[in-house]
């Protein structure tokens, strides 16, 4: 992979060269925003999946900004490429595709008070480990009912934490209400590296060992804590595994690739065969079969010491949020092991970008335009629509109050226990309380900062 960045480098480098060879035009001088959109226009005519689908240069409006421009250029934007976008700051792209953003560190499920659906309370899906909110004492389960004073309504919930600092009302769930408690505290987002691994356990049922790991997203920097849970599991003897991807939006193809190579039956008879393939638009494809051959397009098993090596199959816990290379993991799966789906319908997203910088440094954006779609083993790609994957077992994460992730009683997790073991978990009397379905405003969970909510598959350009 980094041959083939090397030579998109290359291309990039060639074509800013060639820019700033030619004759600088009158309108380059009254209007700047000119240069850089026909280098916009340039490499993605080159690199975009949907190439084909763009307008010519001379029927686009070249002094519009930059960042809208982009958005001008792209395939049936909404609706084909729901994915594409362009940042400012190179370094801010770079930042919130590694996670490292400015947050609470806070997910959120947003539930209706009342049959009106005027007025919403924010559920916490998870708090991430060592945020401001995981240091005021936020936790899985706990319910915002106002934030800053405001009452959270159906207008405003998408917004209201915007503020760097806030003031978050709380309540508890009584009798299958919402009522406030008279709390708050008050939070203020710092940047924050995100630790994707929110919960991992291990569990005796059945006579099965059971392993389950929550996973937010796909994050190179964390591959070795993946490779070394992985290897606390084959050692307990873990012969069932629960991926839970509810909250997982993406991230590393390669990263996405690991938890493959880790989780598939029979690693070591598949190490050096498919796994999946990328499909690139002709113009950039005719260029790597001609400097790189196959490895340009397929990725091939790996050995990981700490794959199971017990499994015949895989449960994924999968919502709206589920999506790219969570996805992408699902389908390498597919061809080779029973992957059983619980939850809601995942995104569909079966396309990927990698990052277009100008090397010559005369503009600082950063382009993360789709660039490619990917196929599985056996050539399957058929989840890229707004449908997603349907799940085998199909559950909402509107059961309340919630349960820490990794509970055996958690709603998701004891449904993947009953098909493992045909009896459900049975809780404990002190465990025991009474379940109550309330309705959802989004199929969809949401953070404090909507870059953590992007659906992200992609490549690092280094």
């Amino acid at each position: 992979m980094k041959k083939i960045f090397f030579i998109l480098s290359l291309s990039a480098f060639f074509f800013a060269c060639k820019k700033e060879t030619a004759a600088p035009e009158p309108t380059s001088i009254t209007n700047p925003n000119v240069a850089a959109n026909k280098w916009i226009h340039e490499v993605m005519s080159y690199y975009y999946l949907w190439n084909d689908k763009m307008p010519s240069l001379t029927s686009t409006k070249t002094e519009a900004k930059p960042t809208d421009y982009f958005y001008t250029l792209l395939n049936d934007y909404g609706k084909t490429d729901r994915f594409s976008w362009i940042d400012e700051s190179y370094t801010n792209l770079q930042n919130q595709l590694n996670g490292i953003n400015t947050v609470l560190g806070i997910k959120n499920n947003a539930f209706y008070t009342d049959d009106t659906k005027t007025n919403l309370a924010f559920v916490l899906a998870y708090v991430l480990k060592g945020s401001p909110a995981a240091k005021a004492g936020l936790k899985r389960g706990d319910i915002i009912l106002k934030v800053d004073d405001q009452a959270i309504t159906s207008t405003n919930y998408t917004t209201i934490l915007a503020n760097q600092t806030l003031k978050l009302g709380l309540a508890d769930f009584v009798g299958g209400a919402f009522v406030s408690n008279g709390k708050s505290v008050s939070v203020t987002k710092v940047e924050l590296q995100t630790n994707p691994i929110l919960a991992d356990t291990i569990i005796s049922w059945s006579g099965k060992k059971v392993g389950y790991l929550a996973y937010s997203q796909f994050l190179t920097s964390f591959d070795d804590s993946l490779r070394a849970l992985f290897g606390r599991f084959k050692s307990a003897g873990v012969n069932e595994l629960v991926l839970d991807f509810r909250y997982n939006g993406g991230g590393y193809v390669v990263s996405s690739d690991l938890i493959t190579n880790l989780t598939v039956k029979d690693a070591a008879a598949k190490v050096g065969k498919l796994m999946n393939k990328k499909v690139y638009n002709p113009t950039y494809t005719a260029y790597l079969e001609k400097n790189s051959g196959t490895s340009a397009f397929e990725t091939l098993f790996k050995s990981e010491p700490n794959n199971l090596g017990t499994l015949n199959r895989v449960f994924v816990l999968t919502a709206g949020n589920t999506a790219s290379a969570s996805e992408l993991v699902i389908n390498n799966l597919k061809p080779f092991m029973e992957v059983i789906l619980i939850g809601e319908n995942t995104y569909g997203k079966n396309v990927g970008s990698f990052t277009i910088t100008d090397p010559n440094k005369r503009w600082d954006y950063g382009l993360q335009p789709i660039t490619f779609l990917t196929t599985n083993a056996i050539g399957e790609s058929n989840y890229g629509t707004v449908t997603g994957f349907t799940p085998n077992y199909i559950l909402a994460d509107n059961v309340l109050p919630y349960k820490t992730l990794g509970n055996p009683s958690e709603t998701y997790f004891s449904k993947a226990l009953s098909i493992i073991g045909t009896v459900a978990y049975q809780p404990s009397s002190t465990e025991r309380t009474q379940k109550y379905i309330r309705t959802l405003a989004s199929k969809e969970s949401f953070s404090d900062n909507k870059w953590l909510d992007r659906k992200e598959m992609w490549m690092d350009p280094k």
